[in-house]
Order: structure tokens, then C-alpha cells, then sequence
């Protein structure tokens, strides 16, 4: 009885969640229900979000690194535009957000889509990695697809239903077992947490493929980019421990699926007849 109390007190402190897909399933057949939190909205998400960017924009305008080299963010906004309209496969009303796009100059090999279409790349991963159209395409198919799948409002409801149930066993157990809290927390960030990051870096992998061929760019370039992302990347931590799939386990996931959309980059490639190879 008393652990049935428990699991009821427990439940109630948990707040409610909604399972969800946040997309259309496309070809690529992406169609996993996620649990959100419905203490957290999509527009909430949107908001910090835009927030964030401004606030990044600000600084990076401050420093006098914001779109300063022109033709580098000409090419990048040029990709974009081919690959937002595709986003309508997979949510119709993504057609509505206020997209940006923007280039800092910096060496870092990252670029991200924040909720919304907020899209930042940096210059060090197209310059250190000499990047192709089609593999740049990869990359931004990719981080617009976290985007449009909501992985971060999803992650931010996992940690807040990760929070309040180790509140609500400290308050069960009177705090019995709270010298025990660190190791519960460590536990279930290698057995949870991670795997779910690696899931979605694994969707986005997968929805950027098609993103990217039906806008016209090379499936192909998906290997070629993670083949230099494990060149570059050397040292990287074991795949258990990581919120990532390993470089060689993309490789291989990637090559498996570019079946499944080659049909949709030849027919986007005729779109596009003075398309050069790049």
C-alpha cells in the first residue's frame, strides 16, 4: 500500500505531458511520438529562442563579426532559401516563421537552427572543413531539422519532469536517500538522457538527408561531410558516453538511407540545370 501511495504522490508531481509528433513523416519514414510537457508551449520555446538570437546577433554585431564576410553569407543565405521551402513536407506551418539567416566569423566548427528558423552558421566550419554547396546543405538540412522536430522544447520537458521527480523522491523518502542523488542523476544521463540526444541527432540526420534532396543537393555529400567531421574531430568520446552518434555509425546510418531519397534529388536536380558540381 504504501508503495502505491507513493506512486501516486509521485505521479502528481509530475507535470502533465502530451505525446506528440511534431512532423510529417516524409519519406524517410520519421514518425517516433515524443512526450512534451504542456507546462512548456511551443511558442514559449519560440520566444527564448528568438531572444537568444537577438542577443547573439547584438554581440557578434558588436565585435564586428556578423555577416562580415558578404560573399560566404550570400552563399549560405542562397542554400537556405532553396531548403526552407522544403521544410513544408514535413510541417506546413514552419512556411510562417520569421526565418533568419546568418553567418559570425568565427573557428568553430558548428552552425544551429534555433526554434523558429533561427539559423547561425559559423565561418570556421566551412572554411577549415572547405565545405561543398552540397555538403553545407547537409549541415543546414540537418540543423533546420531539429528545428521543425522540436528536440529542444522535448528536451527541456524531459529535464523539467527529470527535476521534479528527484524533488518528488527526496520528499517521499525525507531525504533519506539523497546522498544517493548524484549517482541516481549520473545513471540516468548515460541510461536516458544520452540515448535521447542520439536519437535526435540521428532524426535530424535523417530529415536533413531528404531536406537537402529535394532541394537539389547531393545525398552523397552527407558521407563526404562526416568523413571529414571524424577526420577533423579525432579524439572524440565513445559513443556510450556521447550525446552523438559516433562519425563512423552516421556514416554508415546515411549511407543506408540515401536510397530512399536519391529519387528526390534527381528530380529536384533537373530544377536546377545550371546547377554546377561543387
Amino acid at each position: 500500500m504504501k508503495k502505491l501511495i507513493s506512486a501516486v504522490v509521485l505521479s502528481a508531481l509530475l507535470p502533465g505531458c502530451q505525446q506528440v509528433s511534431t512532423t510529417e513523416s516524409g519519406v524517410t519514414q520519421i514518425n517516433r511520438k515524443q512526450n512534451m510537457s504542456m507546462l512548456l508551449s511551443e511558442q514559449q520555446v519560440d520566444n527564448m529562442a528568438r531572444q537568444s538570437y537577438q542577443e547573439t546577433l547584438n554581440k557578434a554585431q558588436s565585435k564586428g563579426v556578423l555577416n562580415s564576410d558578404k560573399q560566404m553569407t550570400a552563399r549560405v543565405r542562397a542554400i537556405a532559401n532553396r531548403i526552407i521551402p522544403q521544410t513544408s513536407v514535413f510541417r506546413p506551418d514552419a512556411s510562417k516563421w520569421q526565418w533568419e539567416v546568418n553567418v559570425e566569423n568565427s573557428p568553430e566548427l558548428n552552425a544551429y537552427c534555433m526554434a523558429g528558423g533561427k539559423i547561425m552558421f559559423y565561418s570556421g566550419i566551412i572554411e577549415k572543413l572547405k565545405l561543398t554547396d552540397d555538403e553545407i546543405a547537409q549541415i543546414m538540412g540537418h540543423e533546420i531539422s531539429h528545428a521543425l522536430r522540436e528536440h529542444s522544447r522535448e528536451r527541456m520537458s524531459s529535464a523539467y519532469n527529470k527535476q521534479l521527480a528527484m524533488q518528488g523522491l527526496s520528499l517521499l523518502t525525507g531525504g533519506k536517500y539523497d546522498g544517493y542523488m548524484g549517482m541516481a542523476d549520473e545513471l540516468m544521463q548515460v541510461g536516458y538522457f544520452l540515448p535521447n540526444s542520439r536519437e535526435h541527432e540521428s532524426e535530424a540526420d535523417t530529415m536533413g538527408l531528404e531536406l537537402a534532396a529535394r532541394a537539389g543537393y547531393k545525398p552523397q555529400a552527407a558521407v563526404s561531410l562526416w568523413q571529414k567531421m571524424a577526420a577533423a574531430s579525432k579524439g572524440q568520446p565513445a559513443e556510450f558516453l556521447s550525446t552523438h552518434p559516433s562519425n563512423q555509425t552516421r556514416i554508415q546510418d546515411l549511407q543506408a538511407k540515401i536510397p530512399a531519397v536519391q529519387s528526390l534529388y534527381d528530380a529536384a536536380a533537373r530544377k536546377y540545370p545550371n546547377k554546377k558540381d561543387n
